[in-house]
């Protein structure tokens, strides 16, 4: 008995650290860096969707495990959207769209978001797309809403005149504080 409980214990060791390493590498990327998220976004013709979290938040990470980490692991996203994810209430920093350094707190206040989750769907400018998604009820309508949402942030970003038309999701003119009012003209949406 004490022969077979070693390579057995073993066995469930390496197993357990395997998938432990598969589902730690399906976590929602963290940005530190919109500008460069942007500079991405910009490259490959991709709208960035802006995940807002809190630290201590269960719809947070509902959201997380039963949406997007699936998006994530199964790979079909890669050349529709570029997700990442603002934790607003950890203190943490980073660089916005004009390449400053700012307080995520600030830039979720630039975007007047106040309920976390919030979804944002954005251009390489920083400028939204689509309507925000705010909160999650329902898990097995959200996915099917977050990929219209996605869809028509696509759409706008790669043809603007049929994006206009042709949306299932209604955009929000909203520019990021702290833009120039004079640059921003949503019948460019």
């Amino acid at each position: 008995m004490q022969r077979l409980y070693k390579p057995i214990l073993f066995t469930g060791a390496f197993l357990w650290a395997g998938l432990a390493g598969v589902h730690a590498g399906t976590g929602v990327p963290v940005s530190d860096s919109l500008y460069a998220d942007a500079t991405q976004a910009g490259r490959d013709k991709l709208p960035i969707m802006l995940v807002f979290t809190g630290v201590v938040c269960s719809y947070c990470d509902e959201l997380e495990e039963e949406i997007i980490q699936p998006m994530l692991r199964g790979g079909e996203y890669t050349d529709t959207v570029i997700i990442r994810k603002l934790v607003v209430d950890n203190g943490s920093r980073v660089t916005d769209f004009s390449g400053q350094r700012i307080d995520t707190a600030d830039l979720a206040h630039e975007y007047g978001v106040f309920v976390t989750p919030t979804i944002l769907f954005v251009d390489p400018d920083g400028y939204q797309l689509a309507e925000r998604m705010v909160g999650i009820n329902t898990v097995e309508m959200f996915g099917w809403y977050l990929d219209q949402c996605i869809e028509s942030a696509l759409l706008r970003l790669r043809d603007p005149v049929k994006g206009a038309r042709e949306t299932a999701c209604k955009v929000v003119h909203r520019r990021p504080a702290g833009s120039n009012p004079a640059d921003f003209n949503p019948a460019t949406l």
